[in-house]
């Protein structure tokens, strides 16, 4: 918030004006610029819809069979195609946003999320061979439930990194009685 826009008390958070302090960037310009992009973000998404699409599709493929039953058929297989890809896009993006933001893809939570991106990345692929070949919607489901309990810890993980200080390091919560709530405005 600009310092001249906050009144008394911050309409966000309701803290007094006095706690707040004034926001440097810590990010190069170029870097910044990268950033604010948000090609990691908007690649999260397009995999996001495809992880909740996948299952629901084949639940309603499988069990009301007579509801448009090749639409619906090719909607599942249209998504099981672009599904890794979508994976492909965000696992990319999410590379170049972590070089960009913590100029090393080395911390804890990385490679973690790197790891569970590849798992479901392969865990993808899998269901588009088993769903394509074998037209089996039990197995298609199963998978698609683990991609998105899968999805679901990735964005959890990604949620902690929202709040990271560069480059890498994680904010550390004060133990004092009395400390100053860390806040700050731009």
């Amino acid at each position: 918030m600009e310092a001249g826009k906050l009144g008394d008390v911050c309409p966000a958070c309701g803290m007094p004006r006095k706690v707040f302090e004034p926001y440097r960037e810590r990010v190069s310009i170029n870097r910044l610029r990268l950033l604010n992009l948000d090609l990691h973000p908007i690649a999260i998404h397009l995999s996001q819809a495809m992880v909740i699409a996948i299952p629901m599709l084949a639940i309603i493929t499988h069990f009301f069979p007579q509801l448009y039953p090749d639409v619906l058929k090719n909607v599942l297989i249209f998504s099981l195609t672009v599904f890794p890809f979508t994976l492909m896009l965000a696992i990319l993006t999410g590379i170049v946003d972590g070089l960009t933001r913590f100029k090393t893809l080395k911390t804890p939570l990385l490679r973690v999320k790197i790891i569970f991106s590849l798992i479901i990345l392969t865990l993808s692929v899998i269901m588009f061979f088993v769903a394509k070949n074998v037209n089996n919607y039990f197995l298609t489901v199963i998978l698609s439930f683990l991609c998105l309990a899968a999805g679901i810890q990735l964005g959890l993980w990604g949620k902690k990194l929202i709040y990271v200080i560069l480059p890498g390091t994680y904010p550390q919560k004060r133990s004092t009685k009395g400390a100053k709530p860390e806040t700050e405005t731009t």
